[in-house]
């Protein structure tokens, strides 16, 4: 960016605005939040790959159901949940259907959308790999932070949570 900054100084403009470079806490802030979206995940599953063969995604799909009532989600919102897209959940949802973790049908009061239901087998999979996920999530994150970094970490995510307008 100093590149940029350098070859762009003075009279940068993006679409009719004057571009403002980041200053030095901008430059952490940002730095810190790309760390933690780029590097956090492959660390947290790392651990559920080695030991139970589920990548994170596929993790928080199973735990997403496995705490919904009647372990039962829109396939829209597990997706978001999850935060991946419906053609990858899609995907992911075929072979848990294959192994017999997940049903898939018509949701009874719309039938527009699908629900994603968790079997006792894929119950039983959640049940399993949660204390290994747990132990993960609270060594590299939870622990190393005080309450109020806690705080301040739900209160920062909740602010930067993009939603779909349509999310139901």
């Amino acid at each position: 960016m100093a590149a940029e900054r350098s070859a762009n100084s003075g009279s940068a403009h993006c679409e009719g605005e004057e571009l403002r470079w980041l200053d030095e806490d901008e430059k952490e802030a940002w730095t810190g939040a790309v760390s933690l979206a780029m590097l956090l995940p492959g660390k947290l599953e790392s651990p559920l790959r080695q030991k139970h063969g589920l990548t994170l995604f596929e993790y928080l799909v199973l735990s997403h159901m496995s705490e919904a009532p009647q372990r039962q989600l829109r396939m829209g919102e597990l997706a978001y949940l999850a935060g991946g897209s419906p053609s990858r959940l899609s995907n992911v949802m075929k072979r848990f259907e294959q192994r017999g973790w997940v049903e898939r049908s018509p949701d009874p009061e719309n039938g527009r959308y699908i629900l994603a239901i968790l079997t006792e087998e894929g119950f039983a999979v959640v049940r399993q790999a949660a204390p290994t996920h747990l132990r993960a999530v609270r060594r590299m994150v939870l622990d190393r932070l005080s309450a109020a970094d806690q705080k301040a970490l739900a209160r920062i995510a909740e602010k930067l949570q993009i939603r779909p307008a349509d999310f139901t």
